[in-house]
């Protein structure tokens, strides 16, 4: 990172400023092949088959590393452990049919071809999955697919293939056996990119997302992924490594923009002095450092429930990170622009668009009201576990127990 894409960061801003969306300079796949001679290749996946190349770590020992990876927004591609990618790469693994491993995975897994996720619509809140409106119908020998959708990522970038979609197959069936997911390769007629998407006023132009819509997509059978009615469960199996991936990068985004700020600090001057010196910065900074360790040792915790228990037996640890990394980050954020000044209102500093990111992290793979109510549910639940008697009647006052009353 220090030797090879710290240097390149400026290029990279100024190629990309240059290009269409998506677009990379020559060097990146140059050092996608360095990563991986010295084998820090497909860093994110411990389930990986015997034929597939990659570390094999697992979730806790990748998650300081994607915390590294996340001080620059293109690193985790030259490592081949990038969103949307990583996440698809762990669906295929392990529900993918041998025919989807050997025509998607494998040539994910060699860095040659990219994806998207089409889950999130326009026009629905689907963070509850019983709102998805897209429509997938069996036409016996295909899947016909309507819909729109936004947010799926990869768009323009080169070799973009397919999008997972998930969408209604079932819409009988009890709530959470109505979807289905597919794969959909890009090139299909009838599914058309409507724009790449700003994100409050920053457009991602390494890593663009798009609006699609599917309009009578031909989809052929066999992209069916995994079970039929199951789409739900196989969104989640992605969400759960992509939930601690995007909060560890998210840490090491925040780092550095503790280490950004603390340097603007030293060299800025207000009223006659560092503004490093006054006691408002310094309690910036000092809150950030608490925030920003609190929110590690809390990730860490998750991915060893994720590794010990899996993603279902994770799920109150997976949220409890997604709530508090996203505003520990967004925090820091707002205290890098406040210490930049003007500077950390513009693209001449990378402030902003970290600014930016974080608080749309509050609302990315779930809205922060949404993980509140999971938590709280699993602790209601765990506490009645716990101490099915209660425990009011050993420590409060009980007032209905007459035995209490004295007579005058």
């Amino acid at each position: 990172m220090e030797q090879e894409i710290f240097p390149r960061v400026k290029e990279v801003k100024a190629f990309t400023a240059a290009n269409p969306p998506g677009a990379r300079p020559a060097f990146i796949a140059d050092l996608k092949r360095m990563a991986r001679d010295e084998g820090l290749w497909n860093l994110g996946l411990p389930n990986l088959p015997d034929w597939a190349p990659g570390t094999r770590l697992t979730n806790t020992e990748f998650a300081p590393m994607a915390e590294t990876l996340g001080w620059v927004e293109w690193a985790a591609e030259v490592f081949n452990c990038h969103a949307p990618d990583l996440p698809t790469m762990e669906m295929l693994v392990s529900i993918g049919s041998e025919e989807q491993k050997e025509r998607w995975l494998k040539p994910m897994l060699e860095g040659t071809i990219c994806t998207g996720f089409s889950m999130t619509e326009p026009e629905t809140a689907s963070s509850d999955a019983r709102n998805i409106a897209t429509r997938i119908e069996d036409k016996g020998d295909h899947w016909l697919v309507n819909g729109h959708k936004w947010f799926t990522g990869n768009s323009g970038v080169p070799g973009w293939s397919f999008t997972v979609l998930i969408g209604v197959s079932d819409p009988d069936a009890s709530a959470y056996a109505r979807h289905s997911a597919l794969i959909v390769p890009i090139d299909l007629p009838g599914m058309h990119i409507v724009r790449n998407i700003p994100v409050l006023g920053f457009a991602h132009r390494s890593r663009p997302h798009a609006e699609v819509v599917f309009d009578n997509v031909r989809v052929p059978k066999e992209n069916l992924l995994g079970e039929r009615g199951k789409g739900f469960a196989a969104a989640q199996v992605r969400l759960a490594t992509a939930r601690i991936h995007h909060c560890m990068r998210s840490i090491g985004g925040a780092e550095l923009m503790l280490s950004l700020m603390c340097e603007r600090a030293k060299k800025r001057e207000t009223f006659g002095r560092k503004i490093a010196d006054h006691g408002k910065v310094q309690e910036f900074v000092a809150h950030s450092r608490i925030e920003l360790e609190q929110a590690r040792l809390l990730v860490m915790n998750a991915a060893a429930a994720l590794d010990a228990k899996g993603g279902k037996g994770a799920q109150a640890e997976i949220s409890m990170i997604k709530l508090a990394v996203a505003r520990a980050c967004y925090e820091v954020a707002d205290r890098a622009v406040q210490t930049f000044g003007a500077l950390g209102v513009t693209d001449d500093s990378p402030v902003a668009d970290f600014f930016a990111g974080m608080r749309a992290l509050r609302i990315y793979d779930g809205p922060d009201e949404v993980h509140v109510r999971t938590i709280a549910r699993h602790e209601f639940k765990q506490q009645a576990a716990r101490y099915p008697d209660g425990l009011l009647h050993h420590f409060c006052t009980d007032f209905s127990d007459r035995s209490r009353w004295t007579a005058e």
